[in-house]
């Protein structure tokens, strides 16, 4: 069958960086085709570059669309001709409704005046398309995100998309919502839409992929038949080597008591309900308790409010070393020994602006003063080391963050977080949007983590990571424990049936 879109020996420069070497693709029409690859694989930067962002002149090599040459200048021009990305931070204006979304910068219009009632009328056909059961006058601001997610894809196919391309589309989705977007893009292939489909969800690619393409350190390293090849195999192409092990948990010899909290109450607001009821658990120098639980369960809203960034304490008492630890602000937490790695490493995690350098150190400078002044000299020794042992891949700590890949944003947000020189690190899905090389570079950290003697709290939406990494589980539902697991109690069973409020089964 002839390629729908084909990109032939497509080489990418940066300053310092050759971000795609020699890179072939092909998607033909009306196939799922799997883009798969550690975080600075080059994934990102070949979507970009047949999407139009990056516009032909910018590279070498050529693009072909339906076997003829294709020179995008820009992305209006790649969505002219039927390509559209739809990207894992949505690009919706809250403040509008879902039909102007859908129409923003191609509104109807019936001379100088927009055309209302063929604007509601378009967009009711296409939220039909993708199965989106809502008015179109409904702000954007109401929808969650996976309802957000499918009016992007319904904004996508008013401009007669041909080939869709979905960056990690289901990275912040419940599984409920990843069910109905995997059978929408059945539905498509039926339909004859092609899609590009980036994830690092293999269990999802394996799902819906017809074809799988694999890039690593910039280049094409195999294009596999999905039916004919196994995750292992994927995985061996990802990383270049054999990961024997995906969950490498040490065994845990848990010391004191580092963190307790006994029978807390939670309100968002003052005066407002209950968030969280009644929650009592401890964590030990050296052991990981994993916390669980469905979208909505209040895990966030804990660890935040226990480093002091959300909620009105209604009642209860927490202690870290022994000592009362109020929720006043997380320079108190940070002064006391407590360190949280947020999930949205984007909006509170880092400044996307600034150097590596000056984000690893942004929470320490009061840790690296001589007088009133920084150590400018101790910071840098601080910050390479950091630099160093987690392997970030960036040419130096004067790289500006936003221009590194999600898995080595993480590593700066975790060395960020390190260097306070915590006594309880609370993570908050520390893998969440990273392929399986960083992913297992974060379990190795957690590992190093309890061997110091620290104590972890590691929030996660996926079981087998809970399963994986935790010495006890605590499943959370609707704020409130539904169960608390050892190792050997953990099944996917029982931690499910916990945290939808059901008694679990017994082991």
């Amino acid at each position: 069958m002839p390629a729908l879109l084909e990109a032939r020996s497509i080489t990418k420069r940066f300053p310092g960086v050759t971000a795609l070497r020699e890179v072939s693709f092909d998607l033909r029409p009306g196939e799922i085709h799997a883009l798969c690859g550690e975080n600075g694989a080059g994934k990102s930067t070949l979507i970009k570059l047949l999407s139009g962002l990056h516009p032909h002149g910018s590279y070498e090599g050529e693009l072909f669309l339906d076997g003829a040459p294709a020179q995008f200048g820009s992305i209006a021009d790649a969505q002219r001709h039927g390509l559209a990305v739809i990207y894992q931070e949505l690009a919706l204006v809250d403040e509008l409704s879902v039909a102007e979304n859908l129409f923003l910068g191609c509104e109807h219009r019936r001379g100088a005046l927009i055309d209302w009632d063929a604007t509601w009328r378009e967009a009711r056909t296409l939220l039909a398309r993708v199965g989106l059961d809502v008015a179109p006058d409904t702000p954007v601001s109401e929808l969650g995100v996976g309802s957000r997610q499918l009016v992007e894809i319904a904004k996508a196919l008013g401009k007669e998309a041909r080939v869709l391309i979905l960056d990690e589309p289901t990275a912040a989705l419940a599984e409920r919502e990843v069910a109905t977007l995997l059978d929408l893009l059945r539905e498509f292939r039926r339909r004859g839409i092609a899609c590009i489909y980036v994830s690092h969800k293999l269990d999802e690619v394996f799902a819906i992929a017809d074809r799988i393409t694999v890039l690593r350190d910039g280049a094409t390293i195999t294009t596999l038949a999905t039916p004919a090849t196994s995750k292992s195999e994927v995985i061996r192409a990802m990383v270049g080597r054999e990961i024997t092990e995906l969950f490498p948990r040490h065994a845990a010899h848990p010391g004191e008591i580092r963190l307790r909290v006994e029978d807390l109450s939670v309100a968002a607001e003052r005066g407002g309900p209950a968030r969280l009821h009644h929650v009592s658990f401890a964590v030990r120098a050296g052991e990981v308790l994993g916390v669980g639980g469905l979208m909505g369960a209040g895990r966030t809203e804990l660890l935040m409010h226990l480093f002091g960034a959300w909620g009105v304490r209604l009642g209860g008492r927490v202690q870290l070393g022994g000592r009362p630890l109020a929720a006043a602000s997380p320079a108190a937490a940070l002064a006391a020994g407590l360190v949280l790695a947020s999930e949205d490493r984007k909006r509170y995690g880092l400044i996307l602006g600034e150097s590596i350098g000056f984000n690893l150190s942004l929470s320490s400078i009061t840790r690296l003063r001589r007088g009133a002044l920084i150590d400018d000299e101790r910071e840098a020794h601080a910050n390479q080391g950091l630099f160093n042992s987690l392997r970030v891949k960036a040419p130096s700590l004067e790289t500006v963050v936003g221009t590194l890949s999600g898995g080595n944003q993480q590593k700066v947000v975790l060395g960020k977080a390190l260097m306070t020189g915590p006594r309880v690190v609370f993570l908050d899905e520390p893998t969440r949007g990273i392929d399986v090389g960083a992913k297992i570079e974060v379990y190795a950290l957690i590992n190093e983590l309890t061997a110091q003697g620290k104590a972890v709290v590691l929030v996660s939406s996926e079981l087998p990571e809970l399963m994986g990494m935790s010495d006890r589980i605590l499943m959370l539902h609707e704020g409130r424990i539904g169960g608390m697991f050892t190792r050997a109690e953990a099944t996917p069973e029982r931690l499910l049936a916990a945290a939808m409020g059901r008694t679990p089964a017994a082991a």
